[in-house]
């Protein structure tokens, strides 16, 4: 199980209310202040929490608490709620070269620049990603669920819409390559 990770900021009340009952929790807490979080890498952190008791533009994704004095059972199933989010968020986000594809959206995204996608068109972009060449056969078996004598341009026109897709949004010329091995994305 992926070690979660509770950062309190700029809160020392909140932080020792929580710190009193931590034993009833199945995570980390730790005190951060607005000198402390600039040196603290949260990348290295596969699950993470930030909690304050008042907004400050500098934090992102935090979770403000701020409906005061809170029920013990309030504040718990908030920072439960919050975990699980996360979680989810964070496994329907795929990165895809230098892409991020977002399985819940449907939209693929690279900067400030999104584009939405179809259920299929994430499917196809998943399925090329996850093999280093994908045969047109295969693709239509796994991705339409096609059998392999059937002759269809489904793949074919799928790609080439996506290809032009990528093109307009990100002027992206080589997104999905094709060889004489199969489809792959570069």
């Amino acid at each position: 199980m992926i070690k979660k990770t509770l950062f309190v900021y700029n809160s020392l009340n909140l932080f020792n209310i929580i710190n009193e009952i931590k034993e009833n929790f199945y995570f980390e807490l730790e005190y951060i202040d607005t000198k402390s979080h600039k040196k603290i890498n949260f990348e290295k952190y596969k699950n993470y929490l930030i909690i304050s008791t008042r907004f400050d533009e500098k934090i992102k994704n935090c979770t403000i608490i701020d409906n005061l004095p809170i029920k013990i059972s309030k504040l718990v199933e908030i920072i439960n709620l919050n975990f699980l989010k996360k979680q989810f968020q964070a496994q329907s986000e795929h990165k895809i070269t230098k892409y991020t594809l977002d399985l819940n959206s449907r939209k693929i995204s690279f900067e400030n620049k999104s584009l939405n996608l179809t259920e299929k068109e994430s499917d196809l972009i998943l399925f090329i990603n996850s093999h280093k060449r994908a045969d047109l056969k295969t693709i239509q078996k796994t991705v339409w669920g096609h059998s392999n004598d059937l002759e269809t341009h489904t793949v074919e026109t799928h790609i080439y819409r996506l290809r032009k897709k990528m093109i307009k949004n990100f002027e992206d010329h080589n997104f999905i390559k094709h060889d004489q091995d199969g489809y792959f994305i570069n």
